[in-house]
């Protein structure tokens, strides 16, 4: 698989439709007039995926504050999430995409560096998306650790 091509500010962001942890369909159109986060993951219940979605639970009031609202998305089937959001008490949705068919309009799967080896999987990345469905912000290849922080430092909130 080669590289898939990569969103950058200003590009219309790909719109989707998933299954959240409870099989409800969520839509990127749903927050529409409004900012949102949608950050890409390898896998529920993993250390640093862990980490990662309990930094933006504990960040949520203050990213909601600022307007913005936060979606996760990885290519786990719905009940394995539900367990992961309920277990961590995740209050931002989850949402499911086992085909990989979101994860790669996003660029967020493709060809990765993995210990030194290239593998194909899950590339960890977070774009915000602007009011009017636009790429305001895209970053890929993000640390688990310590990511929420800069990226609050990035959008000053």
């Amino acid at each position: 698989m080669t590289e898939n091509s990569r969103l950058a500010p200003g590009d219309t962001a790909p719109e989707f439709t998933l299954p959240d942890a409870d099989g409800n369909e969520v839509s990127l159109s749903d927050y529409r007039g409004r900012k949102v986060i949608v950050y890409f993951y390898p896998a529920a219940s993993t250390p640093g995926c862990t980490k990662q979605a309990c930094d933006f639970r504990d960040n949520l009031a203050e990213l909601n504050g600022a307007g913005l609202d936060v979606v996760g998305i990885s290519p786990d089937k719905p009940a394995k999430l539900a367990k992961f959001r309920d277990k961590e008490e995740l209050t931002f949705p989850l949402l499911s995409d086992p085909e990989k068919a979101t994860l790669t309009a996003w660029g967020a799967f493709g060809e990765k560096k993995m210990y030194g080896k290239t593998v194909t999987g899950v590339i960890r990345s977070t774009f915000l998306v602007d009011e009017d469905g636009k790429i305001e912000v895209a970053q890929y290849n993000v640390r688990a650790t310590g990511h929420v922080a800069k990226l609050r430092r990035d959008l000053s909130v």
